[in-house]
């Protein structure tokens, strides 16, 4: 039996990775102004100073020089609609009326297996495009349109998280599930979950477009199968949230519908979490659950500004989304962008620092999978960016006069966009370059 033989890669870079949180740790990252990554088969192997690393590359092998560039773990969106990339920027005076209009005729098209398809390759040459290596993805009712992502994310070996959209109810009967169906998640878990890098979501819309019947079987899924996740969105605005105080009355909370159903616990990932309150952040820390934050989306439909300093309070799991086709770009430093002015609104302030954690080891962490991705952690999966601080003149002239980390990584968060993608690798494979 022959073995296949051990491949090593190199990149010498800036090298950029946490370990804590910066909000609750002084000690929080691994910098290393000149460093070497080190990937063996599609893992790291290490990642340190250049000077003390060098000498242990096996011979032949030569580092890819990225000097001057920044190499961050990839970036991880976790709340995002892959079928709404054709309707983003579609205006609208809210999510009711936006949903209506323009989503739900949308998502109609994916009952075609083709067009499902189309839509799955260009959203993750996107994603790539814009250094994201992991999503948590919503798909659509039709089974189809969880088969044609896993099978585009497949074909890259990209680690995708996504699910078929549960709705049986205050929706179009075209998109309508029957009521309480839940058996074709359950065939595209054994089919999907943990097939190469693909893992499966149970996925209801929200409380809404759920009955009570679908949300007690989703709940019953989510028990059987205790290694998936659950993706849904929770007190995105107000109208929303009155909608649901009428639909479950007996419930505590809007949060406290899904609690009330079995849907809270670790790899559980909600949406926006705009309007909780003390006690809805406390729940979410004590069942593991996490908050997607989703700033552009939020900006964008009017829904409100997230609360980062209550959530900080509860110790809360955080992460960060894009939320395309609300949220107007796939862009994760965009969409950090926008976070620290909704911070600001608020009255709180969100360095650099954070929100780069936030879109790596923060979001690894929310969605249960700290030493898979989102580091540089001996063993992790080697996907990771390539970040380039001269990317245009506006950029390169403003790096330019970084005095400090802090400062560069804010200039990249504030200043940068798809542009300033160098390159992304998912498992040690370049999957985009700049062209």
């Amino acid at each position: 039996m022959s073995i296949a033989p051990t491949t090593v890669q190199a990149y010498r870079a800036s090298l950029l990775h946490f370990h804590a949180d910066p909000a609750f740790a002084e000690q929080s990252y691994a910098w290393h102004r000149d460093g070497l990554l080190v990937v063996k088969d599609g893992r790291i192997a290490a990642a340190g100073d250049y000077a003390q690393l060098a000498g242990t590359l096996p011979p032949g092998v030569e580092p890819v020089d990225y000097r001057g560039k920044i190499i961050t773990p990839g970036f991880i969106d976790t709340h995002l609609h892959y079928p709404q990339t054709d309707m983003i920027a579609s205006p609208s005076p809210g999510l009711l009326p936006w949903l209506e209009t323009y989503t739900f005729p949308t998502e109609r098209r994916f009952e075609d297996p083709a067009h499902a398809r189309s839509v799955a390759e260009f959203f993750l040459d996107e994603l790539t495009r814009c250094g994201t290596t992991t999503a948590v993805v919503y798909c659509t009712v039709h089974p189809g349109s969880v088969d044609a992502f896993f099978e585009a994310s497949e074909a890259r070996k990209l680690r995708m998280v996504a699910g078929k959209v549960l709705m049986d109810r205050n929706c179009p009967d075209f998109l309508r599930d029957a009521e309480g169906q839940i058996g074709d998640s359950e065939a595209l878990i054994n089919k999907w979950h943990k097939r190469g890098r693909a893992l499966y979501a149970i996925t209801p819309r929200f409380a809404p477009t759920s009955s009570e019947a679908q949300l007690r079987l989703a709940g019953e899924l989510a028990q059987a199968y205790p290694d998936t996740f659950i993706q849904t969105h929770v007190s995105e605005n107000k109208d929303e949230c009155d909608w649901v105080r009428e639909l479950y009355p007996a419930s505590r909370s809007y949060l406290g519908v899904y609690e009330d159903f079995g849907l809270m616990r670790p790899r559980a990932l909600f949406g926006h979490c705009i309007w909780l309150d003390d006690e809805d952040f406390a729940r979410m820390a004590a069942t593991g659950s996490a908050a997607a934050i989703c700033p552009t989306s939020n900006l964008f439909l009017g829904s409100g500004l997230f609360d980062f300093e209550k959530a900080d309070g509860a110790k809360a799991l955080l992460s960060l989304g894009t939320d395309v086709g609300a949220g107007t770009s796939f862009s994760m430093l965009q969409t950090m962008n926008e976070a620290y002015k909704v911070a600001r609104l608020k009255g709180s302030y969100l360095p650099a620092l954070r929100m780069f954690y936030l879109a790596t080891l923060g979001a690894a962490r929310a969605m249960d999978l700290e030493g898979t991705i989102g580091s540089f952690a001996a063993g992790a999966e080697a996907d990771f960016v390539v970040l380039d601080p001269q990317a245009t003149p506006l950029l390169a002239r403003r790096s330019a006069h970084c005095d400090s980390l802090e400062e560069q990584l804010f200039a990249l968060a504030l200043l940068g966009d798809d542009r300033a993608i160098r390159a992304t690798y998912a498992m040690g494979a370049k999957v985009h370059e700049r062209g």
